[in-house]
């Protein structure tokens, strides 16, 4: 995938999206170089945007977004250059777990929402267990990322990097049970990043 678009795209919207949604990066150095899973809280629809700004614009992001957002002829051109697939989560999406696997095989960084859609508050939803089974299929981190504030114009919001989580069981792989346990634990995670000053 040509990445030439991605990267003109980021070179237009970063000052832009300066202006208007004014954030502050934190935690950075906790992104690691290769594969890993960046899973964030979702409560407006900016969040991914504000998440691939926050990062250089070579960091090789790939993006699961619901299928509705690509029925739009247009906006899924626009969305596939941009890296973005899609995936119904209404079911077994095999095709989008296939794409999301090679990504991270491939040293990409997937970017997807532990919860599944927007959440106004911590607790509304349960995490799903997308993220956990990419990462323990690939063997690569998650890393846990806060979208702080409502992100309203103007107004200064925080975008904090967490430290990875590399779920630890002895199996093969982990069971049903275990991947609910670390989808919740990851989703703790995240929220606690919040809490931080």
């Amino acid at each position: 995938m040509s990445r030439r678009f991605y990267h003109f795209a980021y070179l237009v919207v970063r000052p832009i999206f300066w202006l208007l949604f004014p954030y502050r990066a934190e935690g950075l150095e906790n992104v690691p170089e290769g594969g890993a899973v960046l899973c964030a809280n979702h409560n407006n629809a900016v969040d991914p945007i504000l998440i691939a700004l926050s990062l250089p614009k070579n960091a090789g992001l790939r993006f699961m977004a619901k299928m509705e957002l690509f029925r739009n002829p247009l906006l899924r051109r626009l969305f596939l250059a941009l890296g973005a697939f899609p995936v119904d989560r209404g079911g077994n999406d095999v095709n989008a777990m296939k794409t999301a696997i090679k990504c991270l095989q491939g040293g990409e960084r997937l970017v997807l929402f532990p919860e599944g859609t927007r959440v106004e508050n911590a607790g509304d939803t349960g995490a799903k267990g997308g993220a956990v089974m990419f990462a323990t299929r690939t063997g690569v981190p998650m890393i846990p990322i806060y979208c702080g504030g409502r992100h309203k114009f103007f107004r200064r919001s925080r975008i904090v990097f967490g430290e990875p989580y590399i779920p630890q069981f002895a199996g093969r792989r982990p069971t049903a049970e275990e991947n609910h346990q670390f989808a919740e634990e990851l989703l703790r995670r995240i929220y606690r990043l919040g809490e931080t000053a």
